[in-house]
Formats: structure tokens, sequence, C-alpha cells
């Protein structure tokens, strides 16, 4: 059975899907064809419904549940993984309305932040993730939300960290922060789903096995990142959760939709569970 498969080419998701799409592991009769695309893109395809299986964020899982089941291997959840939102002269917060912002996109769970920790940021425009810093930097910009390597690599570009989204979901929610998952058809039978949850955690152990090298497919798809960035990328993106949700990581996705239906930005009611 083929199946399409949607990632980005960050280095967290190419160390996840390395050995599943690349013929090193058992893959149970399953062959995947897969997409690599930015978050807004994937998010935006998610949407119509496009690939059989796909990383969204979980700001875009929120408005899919209906056509998605999200599977319990994959995800990027976590303490101290969230978005920044960065500027390159003094800000107040407290003006945040009149700030001109750019953002990874308006269906990402950095921009679903945002809204929830800042109501009245409004003045928001979508680049891809790694033109924020730059659009802030020339000028064209104000603040910008940025998110995957931007965190390392903002201070050394001459931006100035606002606020750490992140922090404010963990203090406010006590719960880890959830960014981004990976879902799959719910008219695909259970039978399947489970034995693609199965292939990504094998996928995941063996790149694990053979850390700290980095495979040639983590190398290639790395956007200009040094191999230091690209392992600190991977070790805070690819944890325990990322392996399997458990009971924590299932809290922090309710928590998620019980936070965005209470602020208004839950587009539609819930059908059924959010796992197959």
């Amino acid at each position: 059975m083929k199946l399409t498969l949607g990632f980005s080419p960050c280095p967290n998701d190419t160390f996840i899907f390395d050995a599943m799409v690349n013929g090193k592991i058992d893959t149970m009769g399953l062959t995947f064809h897969y997409v690599m695309e930015d978050v807004g893109t994937l998010n935006a395809w998610a949407e119509q419904g496009k690939l059989d299986i796909t990383k969204l964020s979980y700001s875009t899982f929120l408005h899919t549940v209906n056509r998605y089941s999200l599977l319990h291997s994959g995800s990027a959840l976590g303490e101290g993984v969230g978005p920044l939102l960065v500027c390159k002269k003094p800000l107040d917060l407290a003006n945040i309305e009149s700030f001109k912002i750019a953002i990874p996109g308006f269906n990402t769970t950095a921009n679903l932040l945002l809204s929830l920790a800042y109501p009245r940021a409004k003045n928001k425009t979508e680049l891809v993730f790694n033109e924020i810093e730059a659009a802030v930097m020339d000028g064209t910009f104000d603040a910008g939300l940025i998110i995957h390597e931007g965190r390392f690599t903002y201070q050394k570009k001459g931006l100035t960290k606002l606020i750490d989204l992140g922090d404010w979901w963990e203090q406010t929610t006590h719960t880890a922060i959830p960014l981004g998952g990976i879902v799959i058809r719910r008219s695909i039978g259970k039978e399947i789903c489970a034995k693609v949850d199965s292939i990504i955690k094998a996928s995941i152990a063996y790149s694990w096995k053979h850390y700290p090298e980095l495979a040639p497919f983590v190398k290639e798809n790395a956007q200009e990142m040094e191999e230091d960035v690209m392992r600190r990328h991977i070790n805070l993106y690819v944890n325990d959760y990322s392996n399997d949700l458990g009971e924590k990581g299932r809290n922090a996705i309710a928590t998620l939709f019980e936070k965005a239906k209470a602020g208004g930005l839950l587009k539609e009611e819930m059908v059924g569970s959010i796992f197959y």
C-alpha cells in the first residue's frame, strides 16, 4: 500500500523520517511517497486534505480534526521549545497592537500562542519562517515570531527577545507545548494507522542508534545550518513525546483545544476522538 507523506526539511523531521522513507527499516508492506515543504504549505495542504499523512501545526489540527486523526508518534512537544517574539529596536509589549509583526503562518501553533497571549496583536503578515529574522533586521517589520532553528540564531543576528511564548504557555497551563503533530486520514483503517505509528517509532530508534552521526538526508535538507545547530535542533525537538505522546502529551493537546475554544479560535466541533 502506498501512502503520501508530508514533512518539513527541518532536522527534527528529517531525523524522524529518514529511515522509513529511505529503506533503512522494515515498513511492513507500506511504501511512502514523501514531499518536503515549509510548515505554512503543509498546513494549507492539510486544510485541503491533500496528503494521506502529514506533519502540521497543532493550530491547524484544530481546524482539520474531522478529516485527520493524530498519530501517537512523531509529534513535536516539549518544555522550553516554544516560539519567540523578537525585535531589533526596544519595544514595549503594552503597545503590541501597534506592532507590525511577521509570523510563520496564520495557522501555525506559534501564531495560536501569540493570539492567546496577546489578542490585541492583529497586524500580522505571513512569511516563510526562515525569512522572518531578515525582515525584522531590515526594518520591514517591528517584530518577528520565530520558530525552529531561529531560537539558536537570532542573537547572533542582533535581535532581542521580547517574550518566549513557550514559557508563557508553560507558566499559564503547566503543560508541555504542543507544536506540531503527525496526522493520518480518518478514512484509513486503524490497522494501517497502528502500522504507521510503529514504523515511525522504529525510524526514530534507527536515527538515535546512529546519533550523533547525522545522515546525509538530514544534512542535505537543512537550510544553511551548521551541524552543531542541527544537533541542538534535534536534541530539543525530538524527545520522549516524539516517540509516544503518553498521558502528559495527550493532556497538553487537550488543553490546547480547550484554550482555543475558550478564545473563540476553534472553527469546528470535534467529532469523535483526536486519535485514530
